[in-house]
């Protein structure tokens, strides 16, 4: 199972929703910030869900005057398997690749200076992740437990992420004189 579909079906595991609502989930809580689900892909994935067997969909009627909507819940094999893949995600330290290391790997081959320059985009752009994380949280504070738990979880990676590159760029700086 992909961590999209690990995703989906975890939000509908929480409580039954309609695709836009699922979205609205997914941006609230940033998780486009650690799983890749597009907008676009969210009914894909659902259907992929439902032809599994891991959840189904009912058509429920608008409260208004719009189309009725497919609301989708987990099945009973769909709350199983939630459960066993959500345990061995919490299990196994999964490798991060991150497109930044490679051009870590090829850093002797660049200019110093169009280097550091990239770099820097690359910190500011980080320091912006951090407080659209950390306004994220506030915005919708009080959170469940293990929202807030994610929310400090990334918040952390990307405060380490952000020391790093400053402890890197300081010694680069050193090395180039």
């Amino acid at each position: 199972m992909t961590n999209a579909e690990l995703a989906i079906l975890s939000l509908v595991a929480e409580q039954p929703r309609h695709g836009y609502e699922i979205e609205q989930v997914i941006e609230s809580r940033g998780m486009r910030d650690w799983t890749e689900i597009g907008f676009s892909s969210i009914y894909y994935l659902l259907k992929k869900l439902e032809g599994k067997g891991l959840v189904e969909g009912r058509l429920e009627s608008s409260a208004g005057r719009g189309p009725a909507r497919k609301i989708y819940q987990a099945t009973s094999q769909g709350y199983v398997e939630c459960y066993r893949q959500s345990l061995e995600t919490l299990r196994q330290p999964a490798p991060q690749p991150t497109p930044f290391l490679l051009g870590l790997s090829i850093y002797p081959a660049l200019d110093p200076g169009d280097a550091r320059t990239a770099i820097k985009e690359y910190l500011s752009s980080l320091e912006q992740r951090r407080e659209r994380l950390l306004n994220q949280a506030e915005v919708q504070r009080p959170l469940p437990p293990h929202v807030e738990a994610m929310f400090d979880y990334s918040q952390t990676m990307v405060e380490a992420e952000i020391d790093w590159l400053k402890a890197f760029m300081a010694e680069q700086e050193k090395v180039s004189g």
